[in-house]
């Protein structure tokens, strides 16, 4: 079997459909935005060198609630336009620098509102960062509105609302994120009621502290189209059997997975008995800033670490296309886009 380099997989186009933009703010940033809005307070150092060996600290969360706590360093930093407005753009212009065409950017509107900003304000500041970085770089964005599983479900209704009204205009899907044990997804039903009945794509977070049931949850009760994470299937042959057959796609990010402790290892992540199961895994860096990757760097582990074979990377990489949330005429531009420069670079496996 002749292995890929990191080079050959810097150099495809790629997709990324889970990414947290509450998440992936440039540590420099978080610093400037500390510093100009006299905030320090918020982060764990007053210096690039002490951030660093703060933030690497996310490694030892050791569960989904210890890696979720890290997010009280750059949310608060995340209140005003401009902050928000800089970090949408900051996200996509450095996924645009690894060959990124097409990235799917979520958070949580309700966690913005601290200091006074509307939903609706919230929401058109980070529309206004990536539709300035699509000009500027020419990475393709939409946005995922994520309702919250520790919220009231009237929280989660309003939050469908305002994907809802945005279906149109830069939201392409509606997520239900947070802890999963204690929060099941069917208190949350009405909101996605209200987002499917609009036609919105839907993804849910589930399978990645909890095991199956979260997943039949997601699948039965809120109809998602695809999972957040989902490395529990494995668990549930049957129910595994039942996503390969309806081709519903996991977003599978290794590097949190093994951070937030829900797999003891990357050579333990069971990402390979998904892909030989026949499962449309993509691969996804969760957040970058607290899990200090790029799309390029996980499917670099996923084979390295995790033993995907190269052509199950390649399968990977078109499929974070195949199923992206987006219209179907150009999403298979897209495809074959992907396909041309990435399988066409099929050797010997």
């Amino acid at each position: 079997m002749t292995l890929l380099t990191r080079e050959e997989i810097a150099a495809w186009p790629k997709a990324e459909l889970h990414v947290h933009l509450d998440g992936s703010v440039r540590m420099q940033t978080l610093l400037e935005l500390a510093r100009e809005r006299d905030r320090l307070d918020a982060l764990p150092a007053a210096d690039l060198p002490g951030l660093e060996r703060a933030l690497a600290g996310v490694d030892e969360a050791g569960s989904l609630e210890g890696y979720l706590a890290w997010f009280r360093h750059s949310v608060p930093l995340l209140q005003d336009r401009d902050a928000l407005r800089r970090a949408a753009y900051e996200l996509a212009q450095d996924a645009a620098a690894e060959n990124v065409r097409y990235i799917e950017v979520r958070y949580s509107p309700i966690l913005h509102t601290e200091d006074g900003l509307r939903m609706d304000e919230v929401n058109e500041a980070v529309l206004e960062g990536l539709d300035a970085a699509e000009r500027d770089f020419g990475v393709l964005s939409g946005v995922i509105i994520c309702a919250l599983r520790g919220r009231h479900a009237a929280a989660s209704v309003e939050l469908a609302e305002l994907a809802v009204a945005y279906r149109d205009r830069g939201v392409v899907g509606f997520d239900l994120a947070g802890p999963e044990a204690g929060y099941p997804a069917k208190h949350h039903l009405e909101a996605f009621y209200h987002a499917r009945n609009h036609l919105l794509a839907l993804t849910i977070h589930a399978g990645e502290s909890w095991g199956p049931d979260s997943i039949r949850q997601a699948l039965f009760y809120a109809s998602t189209h695809r999972i957040g994470h989902g490395i529990t299937l494995v668990q549930d042959p049957v129910l595994m059997q039942y996503v390969v057959n309806h081709r519903i796609a996991l977003e599978i990010c290794p590097t949190s997975n093994v951070q937030t402790r829900v797999v003891s290892g990357f050579e333990d992540h069971p990402i390979r008995r998904l892909a030989d199961a026949g499962v449309a895994v993509t691969v996804n860096t969760d957040n970058r800033l607290f899990s200090r990757t790029s799309v390029t760097e996980e499917l670099w582990r996923t084979h390295t670490r995790c033993g995907l074979t190269p052509d199950q990377v390649r399968t990977a990489a078109v499929d974070a296309f195949r199923h992206a949330f987006l219209p179907w005429d150009r999403k298979q531009v897209l495809v074959r886009e992907a396909k041309n420069a990435i399988l066409a670079r099929e050797g010997p496996s």
